[in-house]
């Protein structure tokens, strides 16, 4: 970028600590996904009325060279680790590279069909294993039912796992109609740790 980001605090006094991480995170962007031409970042801090505790808010806003935007508005409901500023900031800066991979690869025309899905990451696995939350790029939260999940692999899910999905409008608000794995295992090697040679990702 030609200029710094422009940082805006709310709620909590500015720190030279801060505004460096947060130029940090945009060069790192920068390096991997090209350059950006403008950058906002709200940082918000935990509301007056919380008087011990609270949580942040990391609002990120980016312009691209082709006039797109890249959006971070809403973060995960009441995300306990959101008390933590660093990882407040971090977890926002990793919702705006997801955006950013999936702006990329539609751009270079290197995105598979069922790739042009977008990247969710599972949320919230409720304890009778028949449905679950996915948590968007943007923050929102998605429902899905295990009948949803390609190849019957909802008891391979786990919480902080990406994965891709479709969207649709449901009784109750947005649901995931389709939730496939980033990364499966042939049945021969299921079990098998992430690395194990058999392994193969989805996501190419």
């Amino acid at each position: 970028m030609q200029t710094p980001p422009q940082v805006e605090f709310q709620n909590l006094s500015p720190t030279q600590a801060v505004r460096d991480a947060i130029e940090k995170h945009v060069d790192g962007l920068e390096q991997r996904w090209g350059r950006v031409t403008a950058c906002r970042v709200v940082v918000k801090g935990p509301s007056q009325r919380h008087h011990t505790g609270g949580l942040y808010d990391i609002h990120i806003r980016l312009t691209l060279p082709d006039g797109r935007e890249v959006n971070v508005e809403h973060t995960a409901p009441e995300d306990e680790r959101r008390a933590d500023l660093n990882f407040a900031i971090n977890d926002a800066f990793k919702r705006a590279r997801r955006q950013l991979q999936d702006h990329a690869r539609r751009s270079q025309g290197q995105v598979k069909h069922h790739d042009e899905m977008p990247i969710a990451t599972v949320a919230r696995l409720d304890p009778s294993g028949e449905f679950g939350f996915l948590e968007t790029a943007d923050g929102r939260e998605i429902y899905f039912h295990r009948n949803s999940v390609a190849d019957g692999q909802f008891d391979s899910l786990e919480v902080g796992q990406e994965v891709r999905f479709s969207e649709a409008l449901g009784e109750k608000g947005p649901q995931a109609t389709t939730v496939r794995l980033i990364w499966q295992t042939p049945p021969c090697v299921r079990g098998a740790p992430p690395n194990f040679p058999g392994r193969f990702s989805l996501d190419v």
